[in-house]
């Protein structure tokens, strides 16, 4: 049962994981490509936002897992023969307890590790992107403002990398407004420093004070355009990034650098160890409530049904508790209700699966015979 367990655990992971990410990936994809970015650049972020999408799948992948096989096997007739032979409802949850466990520990190495460390380098390469020469300057036949005051227009770019015609226009200084044309340009790199070599062109010089304009021809000019296209500084972290240890021993600290509460950076900590717990009861349910029900032409569709409503009452009391932790780190404790209550929950299902079935009271006596 474990390895059946875990075969149709991997298939809708799978499923699931295709389906979040190409409703990320066609957004990401416009996002960057028209931005000048490479198919390099959009695979790297692809890869770097999977974790937080497995994270978000792996419950509901273990529940379908669990519900399928659990319906497989009564239609099968193999959970009635093995109940037969002695085995009690509680004592066919092993199988599910260890393939719960299994997928607890994967989402503890996702929610502990994989995803705090794919969040920072995520926010980090985007801020890096933000401020290369892609992303600020290389748009053909748009006319970009890179910072205040400054105004740039390219016509084309050619394949080897010459930007041809030209514009350049900046007026940051009150004094004088400079215009530059010219016929192509080339972007030199020489360590931090960035410069536009313009080819064939003409700069126009106007004084304000005195409204005169002046007019040079170059063949060939230089111009430092570093200013415009320096990286943003290093984005703060947030929450999500922090280790779980510096969130559970530094608290004050990180919810003063982070601009939040202690309650949120609470939640954020006790969170990680509370959704492995969601991955066990997720697949305890799905196995206890298909258990409960008997034989019926019908199937187990309304057992499903009930399964899937309790999976929805978790999350209600997930949200419910959310508040009041946020409100007052004290009460951080709450954050483990919805996992109290599915346990709960299960072992009373189990309890009613195992009960023996009782003959119904208002049966017609039979006849005694003399």
């Amino acid at each position: 049962m474990l390895s059946q367990l875990m075969v149709l655990f991997g298939f809708s992971a799978l499923v699931l994981v295709l389906v979040y990410w190409v409703n990320r990936a066609v957004t990401l994809f416009g996002r960057l490509i028209a931005d000048g970015h490479s198919g390099g650049i959009f695979l790297e972020f692809t890869a770097l936002s999977l974790p937080a999408v497995v994270a978000i799948v792996l419950p509901m992948a273990g529940f379908a897992a669990s519900v399928y096989v659990t319906n497989r096997a009564s239609n099968d007739s193999e959970l009635t023969v093995v109940q037969a032979a002695g085995y009690s409802p509680w004592r066919l949850a092993r199988p599910v307890l260890a393939f719960g466990l299994i997928i607890g520990t994967m989402m503890a190495i996702l929610t502990h590790g994989l995803v705090p460390a794919s969040v920072a380098q995520l926010r980090e390469r985007e801020a890096e992107i933000s401020g290369s020469v892609s992303a600020r300057l290389l748009h053909e036949g748009t006319f970009l403002h890179p910072v205040s005051g400054v105004t740039f227009y390219i016509r084309d770019i050619t394949p080897e990398g010459e930007l041809q015609d030209v514009f350049l226009s900046d007026r940051r200084s009150p004094e004088r407004t400079v215009t530059y044309t010219a016929r192509a340009a080339y972007l030199l790199r020489d360590g931090d420093t960035t410069r536009l070599a313009m080819v064939s062109g003409m700069a126009q010089t106007l004084q304000e004070a005195t409204q005169t304009l002046s007019t040079t021809n170059f063949d060939d000019l230089t111009y430092d355009i570093s200013g415009m296209i320096t990286a943003d500084d290093r984005p703060g972290r947030r929450a999500r990034q922090i280790s779980t240890w510096e969130l559970l021993t530094r608290t004050e600290a990180v919810a003063e650098e982070v601009n939040d509460s202690p309650g949120e950076i609470l939640e954020e900590a006790h969170m990680r160890f509370e959704q492995p717990l969601l991955c066990v009861v997720a697949a305890l349910i799905g196995y206890a409530a298909l258990m409960t029900g008997g034989f019926s032409r019908f199937g187990v569709t309304k057992q499903i049904v009930g399964a899937i409503f309790l999976l929805v009452l978790l999350k209600i009391v997930e949200s419910a508790v959310a508040d009041p932790v946020r409100d007052r780190a004290a009460l951080w404790p709450l954050i483990y209700v919805p996992s109290l209550l599915g346990m709960t929950i299960t072992a009373g299902l189990l309890w009613r699966a195992a009960s023996p079935r009782r003959p119904r009271r208002n049966a017609p006596p039979q006849e005694q015979t003399a």
